[in-house]
């Protein structure tokens, strides 16, 4: 259970991300949260450093999506 997550979460980590609606870039967010959490599930029992690196990397992805959908508010004020 446990690689299998790991292993989602490498895969997504690896893959291009094309992300070219808005459909895309939610559905996208909502992995990397889910992958997030159920890593940290495994980290809380674990400890092991490689998987709160693999969190901390798939955070700095999900940012970057997240920034992405909520676009540029300095254009609106």
């Amino acid at each position: 259970m446990e690689t299998k997550v790991i292993n989602e979460a490498l895969q997504f980590e690896q893959q291009k991300l094309t992300l070219r609606t808005t459909s895309d870039r939610i559905v996208a967010s909502r992995k990397a949260k889910d992958l997030i959490l159920r890593l940290n599930e495994i980290y809380k029992e674990n400890k092991d450093a490689a998987i709160m690196d693999l969190m901390k990397r798939l955070t700095v992805i999900k940012r970057k999506i997240e920034k992405r959908l909520k676009g540029r508010q300095d254009l609106l004020a």
